[in-house]
């Protein structure tokens, strides 16, 4: 069985990983961004090394669904071609190039949360379960028929790293259990219920802002759920951008006197900063370009 592989992140190198472990399974390309590309994606991985080690040949692309690389794939003729962690939607020519035996993973519970940032909208959205899902990629955005699906709890303080790094585990489950399946040419097909369908809005750093008239466990939720290996959650201290990484929201009766945004301690490499329903969030990991702690009584914000 030959494979080709799109894809640009860590999802990609577990696939890759994955496949090309697999017997009776050869991976006879990679599409992937060049190097000067990796902006694209916040977790963007170069996968020249992996491809070098299993022996794959990597296709640089800026746009999958360019003439040139449907004729390539066509040329190849894959069994298979699985497009894991790329955002580009496939397009009519790229399904035909490929057969139409294109396979996608979402780490959501499709058809649950198709779509974009799907990890940062299970946090934000409070979501106490979730799945990673292996599906037949067909026109429409996360739409087609389901391959292997595994489901999953969230926990109550979940991070999106921890997360992620679940998911990754989840897709080389998948993929383990899926590859015979696909190799013995009988591979399930079962449709979504389009009931039960969501849809998640694309995210972009400015959309970590903090704004600190929120209540504090609702700033300890955004912070968990754009984190590393995302953009973090964004506000300003001397007159700088502050990036936060990790907080614990906390009880706040003890600084009734303060403004939302004020800093009402600092010590140890932490910080406190009193939120809008009069609770404290506690900042255990933060970055700045100087790596000063704001000042005590100092007001954040993204224009401070």
């Amino acid at each position: 069985m030959r494979a080709v592989i799109v894809g640009a992140v860590e999802s990609t190198r577990i696939a890759l990983q994955t496949i090309a472990a697999t017997p009776g399974w050869t991976v006879a390309a990679l599409v992937t961004l060049p190097p000067d590309l990796a902006g694209r994606h916040s977790d963007f991985a170069d996968l020249g090394g992996e491809a070098a080690r299993t022996g794959t040949r990597v296709i640089h692309a800026a746009d999958s669904n360019a003439p040139a690389v449907t004729a390539e794939i066509a040329r190849l003729a894959p069994d298979h071609v699985f497009v894991i962690g790329w955002s580009q939607i496939c397009r009519p020519a790229f399904l035909a190039a490929a057969g139409h035996r294109v396979i996608g993973y979402h780490p959501a519970p499709l058809p649950r949360l198709r779509g974009r940032a799907a990890l940062p909208w299970t946090i934000l959205l409070v979501e106490p379960i979730t799945a990673g899902t292996l599906f037949w990629i067909d026109e429409g955005t996360d739409t087609g028929p389901i391959l292997a699906q595994h489901f999953l709890h969230v926990g109550a303080e979940e991070s999106v790293g921890s997360l992620y790094a679940r998911q990754l585990d989840v897709l080389a489950a998948l993929l383990r259990e899926a590859l015979p399946a696909l190799a013995a040419g009988d591979p399930p097909r079962r449709a979504q219920d389009e009931q039960y369908a969501s849809w998640a809005a694309r995210r972009l750093p400015g959309d970590g802002a903090i704004d600190w008239r929120q209540p504090a466990a609702d700033i300890a939720r955004l912070v968990r759920a754009v984190g590393r290996p995302y953009p973090g959650a964004q506000t300003g201290a001397r007159g700088e951008p502050l990036t936060l990484w990790a907080a614990q929201a906390g009880d706040g009766s003890r600084h009734r006197a303060a403004i939302p945004g004020q800093v009402v301690t600092v010590g140890d490499g932490r910080f406190q900063v009193r939120c809008g329903d009069g609770g404290l969030l506690t900042v255990e990991e933060w970055q700045s370009a100087s790596m000063r702690p704001p000042a005590l009584h100092s007001r954040l914000g993204l224009a401070a």
